[in-house]
């Protein structure tokens, strides 16, 4: 048998709407500074993380290779090497497994790995005309060539592009995010009170999670800029007091006219980083650490990037495909909550015999979910999304669920836009 690969410990920054508490922390800084705490609370010495690989899905241009950035700004050593990760939603589930590779392989014995997104910083981008027009000034020789240019000038040219809506449009079906998800409610005929009631639930159980205390230990209490005075030490998406009401209020977003899909049922564009530290087992022995866990075996699935929602079921298919698990292996489940009714497509899709012979390709479903193991401490919706570090904050969710629970194995699930999917199976220490 191959050597497990441990999951040592991790850690996370609070989860914060953009343009909110977060809006000033780069997402280099976010990165370093769950990595420096992660470094502190296992005692694991700088010199001895061998490799960093983060995942980033904006890409700031201050930052280049944002994981080397991350890596000098956390105190590792400057031989220390770094690669940055990049698919989409699942760029923080990429950073884990391209880790497990890198240990599995003998290139490293201990690797950082995570995700970082400050999704507030995502830029406001010059359009053609205005890009033009600075070339031209920028090539006129004399005062009157520069005059000339200036003139050229119109009010248009000042329109910018969205950086953040195109990246959550795909280039190839032309449809955003939420106007996919409309396509499967459509489908899977998932109403807009369904979707409602999921979201409230979501809510619900991240608040109950907050009062109780759950979300204190993966968290890390941040004092943001400019002022630093004030503790920021629990994500700030769920909402107290939310009700069913107010959720029925709000218009669909994404299609004025027919659509079931609200702001309030789906995720929150966030700011937020995750860090894990990756090792082999006999490493952790060495080290006289108890890992938080293991990470069993994983797949990455692609379907129409129209539908690309689906994408937990296929790559759970494959999963469980290849390793000849089931549903009924797994204590808890995550299924990231960028839509309620994604989630709500995936888990009909799930126990759907039809969608598995259709699609999938197998001649049964691929499993029921129980809903009392899905979210138990809500999702998205309620904490949040932030792009590249949501699959590292999915591996660490289930993990600290488990040992809270005394053990048992968990499943981490997402889709990914342009039509992907990614799944990893995960076991308690």
């Amino acid at each position: 048998m191959r050597e497990r690969i441990a999951i040592l410990d991790g850690v996370r920054s609070p989860f914060c709407k953009a343009g909110g508490a977060l809006k000033n922390v780069t997402a280099d800084d976010l990165g370093a500074i769950v990595a420096r705490e992660l470094l502190t609370r296992t005692g694991i010495a700088p010199t001895s993380v061998d490799e960093v690989v983060f995942g980033n899905v904006a890409q700031p241009a201050h930052a280049a290779n944002i994981a080397r950035v991350i890596a000098l700004k956390c105190g590792l050593p400057d031989d220390t090497i770094a690669l940055t990760v990049h698919r989409n939603c699942a760029s923080g589930i990429q950073s884990v497994t391209t880790a497990v590779q890198q240990i599995r392989s003998g290139r490293s014995s201990i690797v950082l790995a995570g995700g970082t997104e400050c999704m507030s910083q995502i830029p406001l981008i010059m359009n053609a005309k205005m890009t033009a027009l600075f070339v031209r000034l920028m090539r006129a020789r004399t005062l009157g060539k520069r005059v000339k240019t200036l003139a050229s000038f119109r009010p248009s040219f000042l329109a910018p592009i969205i950086a953040l809506q195109q990246g959550l449009t795909d280039p190839v079906c032309e449809l955003n995010m939420g106007q996919t998800t409309e396509i499967l409610a459509r489908e899977f005929g998932i109403s807009r009170s369904e979707q409602d009631a999921f979201a409230l639930h979501s809510h619900l159980k991240a608040l109950q999670a907050r009062d109780n205390g759950v979300m204190a230990d993966e968290i890390k209490t941040i004092m943001p800029p400019p002022r630093y005075d004030t503790p920021l030490q629990m994500d700030d998406g769920p909402r107290d007091g939310q009700t069913i009401e107010a959720l029925a209020k709000l218009r669909p977003y994404f299609d004025r006219d027919a659509g079931t899909v609200t702001v309030g049922n789906a995720c929150p564009v966030t700011d937020g980083a995750v860090a894990l530290l990756v090792a082999s087992e006999r490493t952790a022995k060495k080290l006289g650490m108890q890992p938080l866990g293991y990470i069993t075996d994983w797949e990455y699935a692609a379907l129409d990037g129209s539908r690309m929602g689906l994408g937990p079921v296929y790559a759970a298919g494959r999963l469980f495909d290849r390793t000849k698990m089931s549903m009924d292996d797994f204590d808890v489940v995550e299924i990231n909550e960028a839509f309620a009714a994604q989630v709500l497509a995936n888990v009909r899709a799930f126990e759907s015999k039809r969608f598995a012979e259709q699609c999938l390709h197998r001649s049964h479903a691929v499993g029921t979910i129980d809903m009392d193991t899905l979210n138990v401490n809500g999702g998205a919706i309620a904490l949040g999304h932030p792009v590249g570090a949501t699959g590292s904050r999915l591996i660490l969710t289930v993990l600290k669920e488990l040992k809270r629970r005394g053990g048992g194995r968990g499943l981490a699930t997402l889709c990914v836009g342009g039509g992907q999917g990614a799944a990893v199976a995960l076991e308690a220490a």
